[in-house]
């Protein structure tokens, strides 16, 4: 798994884990702003790994 990769899915599972606990303490405004970071991150690690899946075929 290439390095980017991996630090974007840490990334996007602390996000997820920090707007699960906003959400429950209350702060709903900070639980969206920490879910859309999640999404973000996520979708840097797909783009990542695939990148690294293309890269031996296209050279």
């Amino acid at each position: 798994m290439p390095r980017l990769a991996l630090y974007a899915l840490i990334v996007c599972l602390l996000s997820a884990g920090a707007a699960v606990v906003s959400f429950t303490r209350g702060s709903a405004w900070l639980g969206v702003v920490w879910v859309l970071l999640a999404g973000l991150s996520s979708n840097m690690a797909w783009y990542y790994l695939r990148k690294a899946r293309t890269a031996p075929r296209a050279s």
